[in-house]
């Protein structure tokens, strides 16, 4: 059976080419393709992909199919391009348009490598540099830089001097302040999906992008904390460091979206109560709906965010809790309905735990506890209770009252 793809001119690109040579799993496969039309793709059973731009999906692969093309700009913004394909256009050409040099290679169907751009050297030197001053014209390249670092920190990448400081004239030049929510949105959970999460939050402040696209969490570097708690002292640190132990403690991105924004609340702090922060879990509640909001996150994460922020606190004097107060904790974490609610929640207070200077591998008991609070509440036969009393009204003070006992039988245990 003959492959669609047979006599193109077709070349793998990208992500797939830059794995390659790191030694890495290629995930993805993306193609090019030289000296094609629309119509030629379309009469070789080629699904078309792309609303913007020729794109096309292999009939039994799927595997995206990109005829080269060339870009314009046009308006501000990252929306602001105008698409030029033809047959005639070439691979270097297609390359010249990508944002790294790293991303800017390609491989012939012989495995010979095309690396007009220096990729392949960047590679070796552990660089994120740009392919050309056209860089500037999209500003999501900034996060995606910024992600990039995220993903191959542990690698040693870091970011060319001259990138960097084209990405802050992008900034600079409010290219950042044009960004769809959405769009921050899908970079911010690709970090959070990535071990360098904090790499990402570095690299946004070191071009001035974390003050336009995050300034809650911008403004929470150069903000005291207490030392004898925080040795690090500075929150924005603190944040850092965090990030970095709740990825060692899980891979779920709702945890380390609620660790990132969880301590919001002492930026809000008066300067002359510094370094002390007495009610910065409630007065965080406000910015940390607020990052929510403006980046259309999704529900789970925003509830998982508001209940670290709120209760990191119990979380940590958890032995010292009436069982009522532990109750209450649970409740507002939906734990009778979602009982995950409680492991991911102890993960993020955890890594708050450990985020600290000198503690980074500090023995936390408090998630055994909380599970075991958690175990002896839900232990409590609610269909039972409900049927064995006949006013109705009264069930549910009765459920919360049998569930505080267990919770106290438990804490009582604990202490003896």
């Amino acid at each position: 059976m003959t492959d669609p793809a047979d006599n193109l001119e077709t070349y793998l690109v990208g992500g797939a080419v830059r794995d390659r040579l790191l030694g890495l799993e290629v995930q993805d496969r993306d193609w090019v393709v030289v000296g094609a039309t629309p119509q030629q793709m379309l009469e070789r059973g080629f699904k078309p992909a792309g609303e913007d731009f020729p794109v096309f999906l292999h009939p039994r692969s799927g595997e995206q199919y990109a005829l080269a093309r060339r870009e314009r700009k046009t308006a501000r913004g990252y929306r602001g391009f105008a698409v030029i394909s033809d047959p005639g256009i070439t691979l270097d050409q297609d390359l010249q348009r990508r944002d790294l040099t790293v991303n800017a290679m390609a491989m012939d169907l012989s495995g010979r490598l095309i690396d007009p751009f220096g990729g392949a050297r960047d590679l070796e030197r552990r660089t994120l540099r740009h392919v050309s001053p056209a860089f500037c014209e999209d500003p999501v390249r900034v996060l995606r830089v910024a992600r990039f670092r995220a993903r191959f920190a542990q690698m040693g990448f870091g970011v060319h001097a001259a990138t960097r400081a084209l990405m802050a004239r992008m900034v600079k030049a409010g290219e950042v302040d044009a960004l769809q929510p959405q769009r921050v949105w899908k970079e911010l959970h690709g970090a959070l999906l990535e071990t360098g999460t904090a790499r990402f939050i570095e690299e946004l402040r070191d071009c001035g992008a974390l003050a336009r696209i995050l300034p809650e969490v911008d403004a929470l570097f150069g903000v005291p904390q207490p030392a004898e708690h925080h040795p690090e002292i500075d929150t924005g640190r603190h944040i850092l460091m965090a990030l970095d132990a709740a990825h060692r403690v899980s891979d779920d991105p709702r945890v380390i979206f609620a660790v990132l924004v969880h301590d919001l609340g002492k930026a809000l702090t008066p300067r002359q109560y510094w370094p002390a922060h007495r009610g910065h879990e409630r007065s965080g509640l406000a910015p940390v709906e607020a990052v929510c909001e403006r980046l259309h996150a999704p529900g789970k994460y925003r509830k998982l965010a508001q209940a670290v922020c709120r209760y990191h606190l119990h979380h940590h004097r958890l032995p010292e809790l009436r069982p009522a107060t532990v109750l209450t904790l649970l409740e507002d974490l939906d734990a009778f309905r979602q009982p995950d609610n409680v492991r991911l929640f102890a993960l993020c207070c955890v890594a708050d735990l450990r985020g600290r200077a000198g503690r980074e591998d500090l023995d936390c008991p408090q998630p055994r506890l909380l599970a075991d609070y958690h175990c002896a509440a839900r232990s409590v036969d609610a269909a039972a209770i409900a049927a064995g009393c006949p006013d109705g009204a009264k069930i549910k003070k009765q459920i919360r009252r049998r569930r505080i006992a267990a919770i106290a039988a438990v804490r009582n245990k604990a202490a003896a």
